[in-house]
């Protein structure tokens, strides 16, 4: 599950982060702690508590003093909204920006992303 190349908080972070836009972590349920992470990873419990406030500071995850962290009320809907912003910018707009120069009209991108298009940009037959 863990990775060499992407710190292990921010691999943490993303975990919990995807666990919340898959819903497999309600609004309102409590995460796993950050002694229960350290040791399901085998990592420090500094660094999951690193994860763990990362989350926290972007209002995903609240604080309730003596029993822990919780997702917080609107946390999917906010990451569901930055997830699709974020695809846009990475994958969108270059696709758009790239047909637009190799002349693909609305309708044959339209086509093409439905898969009834040739890949050379051709209408379908």
């Amino acid at each position: 599950m863990l990775d060499e190349g992407t710190p292990l908080f921010v691999q943490i972070a993303e975990q919990i982060a995807d666990d919340i836009a898959e819903g497999s972590l309600a609004e309102g349920e409590r995460v796993p702690s950050t002694n229960e992470l350290a040791a399901f990873y085998r990592i420090n419990p500094a660094t999951a508590a690193k994860g763990i406030n990362v989350l926290a500071d972007d209002g995903l995850l609240e604080k309730r003093r003596g029993i822990g962290m919780f997702v917080a009320a609107g946390a999917r809907q906010k990451l569901l909204t930055d997830r699709r912003q974020r695809f846009a910018e990475q994958y969108l707009d270059p696709m758009l920006s790239e047909a637009r120069r190799l002349g693909i009209d609305d309708e044959t991108l339209i086509s093409l992303i439905r898969g009834n298009g040739h890949r050379n940009g051709g209408p379908a037959a």
